[in-house]
């Protein structure tokens, strides 16, 4: 199942993006998040986290090999571990007249198929899109809010 999320941010996608690949921190930006921890590296070389949020006093729990491509501005998760093991993430930056578009993708193949069709879509439409929803929309204050208070 291919999901998306996108907001518009009113400050330099350079910034954006600055503030969004310290995973480490997301749980002092982010109070729908419970942790992000560092689990080592794949095979790949790519960091290891395991992440936490809330969706509505739920706990989700899940771990993502990492990256943060410099060159292309993107971040790309790849879930290794818990309900949405499989699924591929990519969070891009786009430069806008009014800002910078942040969209995430989520591309999400439920590894039990024959329950796919029935889990796909609660875990896409309930948890997924609701996280993000609220991920984009907070890191879109903390940045708009900067941007207000400097002189």
């Amino acid at each position: 199942m291919h999901t998306g999320n996108s907001i518009v941010i009113k400050a330099p996608r350079e910034r954006i993006f600055a503030l969004t690949r310290e995973l480490l921190r997301w749980p002092e930006h982010l109070p729908h998040y419970r942790f992000v921890r560092e689990a080592g590296t794949d095979a790949s070389g790519h960091q290891l986290l395991e992440m936490s949020a809330w969706r509505t006093g739920i706990p989700v729990a899940w771990t993502s090999a990492f990256h943060a491509d410099e060159h292309a501005l993107e971040l790309h998760f790849h879930h290794v571990r818990g309900w949405t093991r499989g699924m591929d993430v990519v969070w891009t930056f786009t430069p806008t007249r009014d800002g910078t578009r942040v969209e995430i993708v989520h591309d999400l193949a439920f590894f039990i198929q024959p329950l796919a069709w029935f889990a796909e879509p609660i875990i896409s439409r309930f948890f997924i899109h609701h996280i993000a929803g609220r991920t984009l929309a907070t890191f879109k204050a903390i940045l708009e809010n900067e941007a207000s208070a400097s002189p």
